[in-house]
């Protein structure tokens, strides 16, 4: 029998993995998630700023950074700087970074919705590249005689279903953060 599993867990995977880069696309509000592809040089290699700085949101519009050793400030704010996709002009007192985030206008709001929507088309090419895999590991299974022909027409509506399922979740996911980037 064909074992579905392994490429279920894959399609959860891949999920996760999109829905992890949607809370990296700002909204109107400031999200310590937002700098989390920031990667920072210190002591000679470059690190996740997470490892380098504790990272909050104390209000709505303001992300805040205390580096866990003060020396590293100025290589945070340039990390921060240099990342033209994140508009951000982070500014120190020698302890700790502010970060303003500045309200969304019209115009970039309708930005990351295009930039999410291509976050979408690639989750789905990961979802349609899992499909393609089980489909010709059904395949391969049958001409080793492993599988009947009835055997990979079915396992083919399983994973089809699942596609499905997985579609529908991306679907839900995008439509969630479109209406969250849209919203004033």
């Amino acid at each position: 029998m064909f074992d579905t599993k392994p490429y279920e867990s894959r399609f959860e995977t891949a999920i996760n993995h999109y829905s992890e880069e949607l809370k990296k696309v700002r909204t109107g509000r400031a999200h310590p998630g937002q700098l989390e592809g920031i990667k920072v040089e210190v002591y000679g290699s470059l690190m996740p700023l997470n490892q380098v700085a504790n990272i909050t949101a104390p209000e709505a519009q303001l992300l805040q950074i205390t580096p866990f050793d003060p020396s590293n400030i100025t290589a945070i704010s340039a990390a921060i700087r240099n990342d033209q996709s994140l508009g951000f002009n982070p500014s120190d007192d020698g302890r700790v970074i502010r970060v303003p985030v500045p309200p969304l206008t019209e115009e970039r709001r309708k930005l990351l919705v295009k930039q999410t929507s291509e976050k979408v088309e690639e989750a789905k090419i990961a979802l349609r590249n899992i499909r393609q895999d089980a489909l010709k590991e059904a395949k391969r299974k049958k001409e080793a005689k492993e599988l009947s022909e009835d055997d990979v027409k079915r396992v083919e509506k399983t994973i089809d279903s699942i596609m499905t399922n997985e579609n529908a979740k991306v679907d839900e996911l995008f439509r969630a953060k479109e209406k969250d980037i849209l919203t004033i």
